[in-house]
């Protein structure tokens, strides 16, 4: 029995088997860290370079009040924190001499441990342009009426194409990532199903792909349409459709992250009945090394 405090756990399973129950009490809350640990479970710790995983719990009398995660190039996500529960992990890291490049997590929380993070190490963080709202599925309104064409969930066969579509999302978004026969496994983009809407003639014109059922959640991610084909309807048509797979699939939460900068996206999203559930912020660590 481990004493109060943070833990670092002993590999992913560790993590799991002692704070699965937690994550899945909210799993909209937790959905990175949950996303997380079942990517490093599947593909291995060894997957994401010669520096591994890192993960640790919170635990009080036993029961485990808060959780977070590190994957490489050392960028640490986290649960819902109060600022006294920020404090003490950025205490206890930076005790343990490690380095963060940055943080991600709820508003709230990345800001607590930010300042937190500049108290123990000096380090000064640097709010992210990019802001995000995370949304969950209410009921399901698909849009009246639908542009004409039809869904098309995409298999092995399409691998080609769906490389294409995620290469030119990557683009469009400013992820740096090679998409190509040999770096695919490794990107996160490979362990997704995709669903495209075709125009009546077969012309593929927007993407959506979803995450593992992991925890009875799926996460909506990706949703593209190029910019020449905007206006449509096609994103919203799509977004529907693998909406509507992800509940077949059994989700019973289906969530999915928006850029507040981009307001078309999210009204869509909202009249398909997605609804806020938290904002979400990252910070840059400009000083990395406690």
């Amino acid at each position: 029995m481990h004493s109060d405090g943070w833990h670092l756990t002993e590999g992913v399973d560790d993590f799991l088997t002692r704070a699965g129950d937690f994550l899945r009490s909210r799993p909209g809350s937790h959905v990175m860290q949950l996303t997380g640990a079942e990517r490093v479970r599947a593909r291995g710790a060894d997957a994401f370079g010669t520096e591994a995983p890192l993960f640790g719990v919170l635990e009080r009398a036993g029961e485990v009040g808060a959780t977070f995660y590190r994957l490489p190039p050392r960028a640490l996500g986290l649960s819902p924190l109060t600022p006294e529960e920020a404090d003490s992990l950025a205490a206890h890291l930076a005790a343990l001499g490690h380095s963060l490049s940055r943080v991600s997590a709820d508003h709230g929380t990345a800001t607590v441990f930010a300042e937190a993070w500049q108290r123990h190490t000096g380090a000064t963080p640097e709010l992210r342009d990019t802001r995000l709202r995370l949304y969950r599925l209410g009921t399901l309104t698909p849009p009246e009426p639908l542009p004409a064409g039809r869904g098309r969930v995409l298999g092995e066969q399409d691998l080609d194409q769906v490389m294409f579509w995620c290469g030119e999302f990557a683009k469009a978004v400013g992820e740096d990532v090679s998409i190509s026969d040999d770096t695919w496994a490794g990107t996160r983009f490979a362990d997704k199903r995709y669903t495209l809407w075709e125009t009546p003639d077969g012309t593929p014109v927007s993407i959506a792909g979803m995450n593992p059922l992991i925890g009875g959640q799926i996460q909506v991610d990706i949703v593209y349409t190029p910019a020449h084909l905007r206006g449509h309807g096609y994103a919203g048509a799509v977004t529907a459709e693998v909406s509507r797979a992800a509940l077949a699939a059994g989700a019973r939460e289906v969530v999915l992250f928006a850029d507040l900068s981009n307001p078309t996206s999210n009204a869509l999203y909202q009249r398909l009945g997605y609804r806020t559930l938290t904002d979400w912020a990252g910070y840059d660590f400009l000083c990395a090394a406690p």
